[in-house]
């Protein structure tokens, strides 16, 4: 058996038992599919995944990547490229692509469903292949040359990437310097050093196409500083004639260097120099420059591929911790400790060991929950817009998700690994084992698509006070609405208390930071109060979330063990759900109270006022 441990069980029961995405397949714009298609969808996407995509994740095996500095090219390992090729035949990518130009309609709580697996698997082929639904952007923001390139993506396998980072403007997108000047033609000539670019250059397709942010000279009404003077551009790798899509010279986007990184080796983190030796000729994307706004629908899709990945690493690792500790046999049960005659047990069975794997499960099974649930959003909001409807509320609550999605699932994911290596003990910390890779390939996912801060800070910011809190105030009272319910099942009343003094605790933590930034030029250093704190929020939120989404499951579940005819595997499955959801409210929303006390005490707000020498 390779490395990778689907939990497809758990797919199906969030997606059908939990969500009831059943309900939204056979009509509308997903006619085509039922449970059943997406039922053989769902096997045969965790049979590719731990078959051939895992099959090539170890990187001490696939040695370095191949990059000839020369004329920028970089050539992969010829085992991953089989499993990459493997993963291009399969066609599960098009979900991700409208049939317009040879996708295939499916609702984004299925695409994501299915993303799981190979990003658990092998996450650098995900990446690789994620230029796709940056063609389906570009055929729903291009001009009608742009489509046709859209078109030629999909239809012949093209490579993309998203160019936003540069040396000196990391996180500060508004601070890059790279420019483009317009020409006659109506081309423009892309100058300047992007850093930390993903997938921008592989023997893996016969062209790249790079969406780059640039800021226009010369050209009334753009080029201002900030992000609001960004437009974005369309680079390719070789010229492509937009009449016919014949490929021809090299374009003067080349690959500088290739980054030596600390994990998630097979994928490619490339410096891009755009007009050195020639001109990096480009387009403007939709003949207008909205280039943030343009950019931000991939920033987005990226921010759910983060969440993701770094859930579907700690599922995979968990897995890999439960088989180890049920079958590693040492040392007495602790309550026959000093029997010399007492056998060894499988660890499993020792407290701590328990303990720590019911942490991981908890977090593995609510981070899919919280994935599911954003991806539901998606759902309704395709749905509202397909029927003519009001969108802007789903589409308000997918903003407020997203921040959470990625802050808080990469922050828990990588910090949870920890974990499943621990249950291994020694022998997790060498190669022999997967959950080293793990770790070192999951720690990107607090850095990627934005830091945890910046996460924080746009979570509070943009969507909660920008909003006036409506979002949020519409998903607490969710919350709250459940709580009756939960309260009427004896074995879920603490998880009914738990979960309301949670809520309370978020509701006040909330009106503290929003009184702060009200008065934050009247208050001294109130500005700074509120800044220490956004992270804070974001993962006391997200401790909510998913106490909450555990104890829907728990709902379902004990509803599912009144039936006699449940096979043992399914008792399991379901008394499972139960436990872990008493077991998050007493150990993780029992904490909620003392976030929010520290929070208010704002004793933090001392650390602006110690010299930068103190440190």
């Amino acid at each position: 058996m390779t490395h990778y441990r689907s939990n497809l069980t758990d797919v199906r029961f969030n997606l059908f038992e939990v969500f009831g995405r059943d309900e939204v397949l056979g009509a509308g714009p997903w006619s085509d599919l039922d449970k059943a298609t997406v039922d053989d969808m769902l096997q045969a996407g965790a049979q590719l995944a731990e078959g051939e995509l895992a099959a090539s994740f170890r990187d001490d095996e696939l040695g370095e990547i191949d990059f000839d500095p020369v004329t920028g090219t970089a050539r992969l390992p010829e085992a991953f490229k089989k499993s990459y090729a493997s993963y291009v035949a399969a066609e599960w990518w098009r979900m991700d692509v409208d049939p317009a130009i040879g996708g295939i309609s499916a609702p984004p709580s299925v695409r994501w469903a299915m993303a799981e697996f190979p990003l658990g698997a092998n996450p650098a082929i995900f990446l690789y292949a994620a230029g796709w639904p940056q063609a389906q952007i570009l055929f729903e923001q291009g001009n009608e040359a742009q489509k046709r390139i859209a078109a030629w993506m999909v239809e012949r396998h093209w490579g993309a990437t998203m160019v936003l980072t540069e040396p000196d403007a990391g996180s500060a997108v508004g601070s890059g310097k790279t420019r483009a000047v317009p020409q006659p033609d109506g081309t423009w000539h892309i100058e300047g050093v992007k850093r930390f670019i993903t997938s921008a250059e592989h023997d893996m397709a016969e062209n790249i196409v790079h969406f780059v942010l640039a800021r226009p000279v010369d050209t009334p009404g753009a080029g201002m500083p900030g992000t609001k003077g960004l437009s974005l551009f369309l680079v390719p790798k070789f010229h492509i004639d937009p009449e016919t899509g014949e490929l021809g010279d090299r374009n003067g986007a080349v690959v500088t260097n290739i980054e030596r990184k600390m994990g998630l080796k097979a994928s490619v983190t490339c410096e891009l120099t755009f007009g050195q030796d020639r001109p990096a000729v480009g387009w403007l994307v939709g003949d207008v420059h909205r280039g943030i706004v343009q950019m931000f629908e991939i920033v987005e899709y990226a921010r759910m591929l983060v969440g993701t990945k770094a859930m579907a690493a700690l599922s995979t690792g968990y897995l890999n911790a439960l088989d180890y500790a049920k079958t590693r046999l040492q040392s007495p049960d602790l309550t026959r400790k000093g029997d010399p005659t007492a056998p060894d047990i499988a660890i499993i069975g020792h407290p701590d060991v328990r303990r720590s794997l019911m942490t991981q499960k908890a977090y593995a099974e609510g981070m899919r929950a919280l994935l599911t649930f954003a991806s539901c959003v998606l759902d309704d909001i395709a749905l509202a817009r397909h029927e003519g409807r009001d969108a802007a509320p789903l589409v308000a609550r997918n903003d407020l998700l997203l921040p959470i999605v990625k802050g808080f699932c990469s922050e828990h994911g990588y910090a949870k690994l920890a974990e499943s290596l621990q249950v291994f003990g020694g022998s997790g910390y060498l190669h022999d084992y997967p959950v080293e890779q793990y770790i070192r390939d999951a720690k990107i996912d607090t850095i990627y698509e934005g830091t945890t801060a910046i996460q924080g800070i746009d979570l509070f910011f943009r969507k909660i006070v920008r909003d006036d809190g409506r979002a949020l105030t519409a998903l607490l009272a969710e919350v709250e609405a459940q709580l009756d319910e939960l309260a009427g099942h004896a074995e879920l009343a603490i998880v009914a208390e738990r979960l309301g003094d949670g809520l309370a605790e978020v509701r006040r933590a909330v009106a503290t930071l929003r009184g702060w930034a009200g008065q934050a030029g009247e208050v001294p250093d109130g500005t700074y109060r509120v800044g220490l704190q956004t992270t804070r929020l974001l993962m006391m939120l997200g401790e909510l979330i998913l106490g909450w989404l555990l104890s829907r499951q728990a709902l379902v579940a004990t509803a599912r063990l009144e039936e006699t005819s449940l096979d043992d595997a399914a008792r399991a499955f379901y008394t499972g759900k139960v436990a872990v959801s008493r077991y998050f409210a007493t150990e993780r929303l029992a904490t909620l109270r003392m976030e929010r006390e520290l929070l208010e005490s704002a004793t933090t707000v001392e650390l602006m006022a110690v010299p930068d020498q103190a440190f």
